[in-house]
């Protein structure tokens, strides 16, 4: 990038995922200003992150690299506040889903807008993270920003109108069983097993698992049709209709 002088609109947890995987990558940062309404908030992010400089909305936005990290409900009335320092060279990056390219172009006269949908495992710099960009953008600038975004993980460029759909399948995706593991951890120490035997064997057997059913060649239910004992097999029809209802009513609430 021509500068790392970066600036977040909003100092929640994709602000502190992103801080935290350039922090591992010891990435070299001109300077990092971030806003939030919440005094709270910037207080807990720069006890964290004590290089961060906290400041007002507008010295944020001014920076050449601004990310927004703001929930979707209050990103077009931000964009009107800030649309005066949004420059045409400003490189203006949309972590959020639903608020369209077009639609912060109509705000800002920047050239070079994004919008990506973050991963949380780009906290520890393994990211899954879709990018797209305005469709003018040259290839050149396109490469400047995935450069910047490299700590994150892995960035694939997408179409646009792709980018929920991965915030369902993708961003929220460790949500549907980050519970369920901590469960199964929870009963392996009650059948005996330590603590750490428990952590070592869920880990590594989802691992496996993991590989086996999208890299052995068979189908899904070949693959599953391998352990015999199906514990919970009786409630398969009703966690599916949760999935279904619960993850397409929300895609409906949340696509462009």
């Amino acid at each position: 990038m021509k500068t790392n002088a970066l600036g977040f609109i909003g100092g929640g947890r994709i602000t502190k995922i992103f801080l935290n995987a350039f922090t591992n990558a010891e990435v070299e940062l001109q300077s990092v200003v971030v806003y939030d309404s919440n005094p709270e908030v910037l207080a807990s992010l720069k006890e964290q992150f004590p290089f961060i400089e906290t400041g007002e909305l507008l010295h944020a936005a001014s920076q050449q690299t601004v990310f927004i990290a703001l929930h979707p409900p209050v990103i077009m009335e931000t964009l009107d506040k800030i649309a005066e320092v949004i420059s045409e060279e400003t490189e203006l990056i949309s972590l959020a889903p639903k608020i369209t390219i077009e639609k912060i172009a109509s705000k800002v006269s920047s050239k070079y807008i994004a919008r990506i949908i973050p991963n949380a495992t780009s906290y520890i710099n393994e990211g899954y993270n879709p990018i797209a960009f305005a469709p003018d953008m040259e290839k050149e600038d396109r490469k400047e920003i995935k450069k910047l975004l490299k700590p994150l993980g892995k960035t694939i460029e997408t179409d646009e109108a792709k980018l929920e759909g991965y915030a369902i399948v993708s961003a929220m995706l460790p949500t549907y069983f980050w519970f369920q593991i901590e469960e199964i951890q929870k009963v392996a120490q009650q059948c005996g097993l330590s603590e750490e035997e428990a952590d070592e064997t869920v880990k590594a057997t989802l691992k496996r698992a993991i590989k086996l059913y999208f890299d052995s060649g068979l189908t899904p239910s070949e693959a599953m049709d391998l352990i015999p004992v199906k514990p919970i097999g009786e409630h398969e029809t009703e966690i599916k209709e949760i999935y279904q209802t619960k993850l397409m009513g929300l895609f409906e609430k949340i696509k462009a």
